[in-house]
């Protein structure tokens, strides 16, 4: 099968194999390329270790640590004729790459919020593990059904308590222009939207794996969350997706009092703004992206998903003296970079003037729309896409 990429808004529609594999090779190779990390984590769990953020988290443990890994995600697989997620092949690239290295890895395919998928890990860790050393939770998903109640939620993404209207482009066609959402009129959403992007799902997770006795003493667990600039507030962190974010990060507290008596430590690690399948979908987001990669590129900060897994694992998790740096409010800020008061100066500037006619010169839309297909494996370099490309791809572990 010829493999081209198809989008429809912010998805695409189609994912590339080989291009899936060279991104995870180019991953590892850069973390390779820092050297071991001596005091990292040996066996790890994690939650969405498929795209964006988990995935790179994965490849950082394993190829940055020697650990062992088990990956859940919920991916379509690939099968003759029919294309598999971009997810799907990822894990299925990084499980051949951990392979010829002598990595144990493993993969389940299913919903996390499950009370299925979370016995299914368990009994694995079990089997192979015994214990596992750091839980990583990148779960991110517009939807969830409760695993106790059955009651299905869906998240919103709508400021809260006024209409917010900015500029936003549609990096597809470099297109600037203004964008009015409106509020949201319930209450309801607010809560739905914490009940899927929230923390309770994560407190459920450690719930279960402590419960099972699958955690080892001193056990660290992190998950991931965004701030990001003033600009941004409305439609984010002062929105329905933020408060979601604030219900995540207060689960610090319970999840640290669940993990006391095994010396366990929770964290929340603030990232950096990058191009990833959910992002693409907030409005004014891909601009402030844009604008931003332009002035971080030339300031030689930028840093992709891998370099910040890379930094957030041994400059913040996994430090020579055991102490973790935070902020004020408890969480790890690996976004230090992005929010520089020189960098957001200048991004604020730019964003003043920022049109349709001067967007291809004074921000880096080429580096969104490139880095946005490269999530779907399209437009990395040494591909060729126009030979016939085997699009059924087998992840090893999991079973047909």
């Amino acid at each position: 099968m010829i493999i081209q990429p198809r989008t429809r808004g912010f998805i695409c529609l189609t994912a590339h194999p080989d291009g899936a594999l060279q991104s995870v090779k180019n991953q590892i190779e850069y973390v390779k390329s820092k050297g071991e990390l001596e005091n990292g984590p040996k066996k790890v769990l994690v939650i969405g270790a498929s795209t964006g953020f988990g995935l790179s988290s994965r490849i950082e443990a394993a190829f940055g640590s020697g650990a062992a890994t088990i990956g859940v995600f919920f991916e379509k697989a690939s099968s003759e004729g029919k294309m598999g997620t971009a997810g799907w092949y990822n894990s299925a690239a990084f499980e051949k790459e951990a392979a010829a290295a002598g990595l144990y890895a493993k993969s389940i395919n299913g919903d996390a919020f499950s009370d299925e998928v979370k016995q299914q890990t368990i009994d694995l860790i079990k089997k192979d593990l015994g214990q596992i050393d750091l839980v990583v939770y990148s779960l991110a998903s517009p939807r969830r059904t409760h695993p106790k109640t059955g009651v299905a939620y869906a998240s919103v993404l709508k400021p809260i308590g006024q209409a917010f209207t900015n500029k936003t482009v549609d990096f597809h066609t470099g297109a600037v222009t203004d964008i009015s959402i409106q509020p949201v009129d319930k209450d309801e959403d607010i809560q739905n939207t914490i009940a899927v992007m929230g923390g309770e799902d994560w407190k459920f997770w450690m719930e279960d794996l402590k419960n099972a006795g699958v955690l080892a003493d001193g056990v660290k667990t992190v998950a991931y969350s965004y701030i990001g600039p003033e600009l941004t507030f409305p439609i984010y962190r002062n929105g329905t997706i933020g408060q979601a974010k604030n219900d995540l990060e207060a689960s610090v507290t319970t999840i640290d009092n669940l993990l006391a008596d095994i010396h366990g430590k929770s964290y929340v690690s603030v990232n950096k703004a990058l191009v990833t399948q959910s992002s693409s979908a907030i409005p004014v987001v891909p601009l402030y992206i844009s604008l931003l990669y332009k002035v971080m590129k030339a300031k030689g900060t930028h840093e992709g998903t891998i370099e910040q897994m890379e930094r957030l694992f041994s400059e913040r998790l996994y430090t020579a003296d055991g102490k973790v740096p935070l902020d004020e409010a408890g969480r790890i800020r690996i976004d230090d970079w992005e929010m520089a008061d020189d960098v957001q100066a200048e991004v604020a500037k730019l964003w003043d003037s920022v049109t349709s006619e001067n967007l291809s010169e004074i921000s880096d839309i080429e580096g969104y729309r490139k880095e946005f297909f490269n999530l779907f494996g399209f437009e990395m370099d040494g591909i060729d896409y126009e030979k016939d490309t085997n699009e059924d791809v087998k992840i090893p572990s999991i079973a047909e």
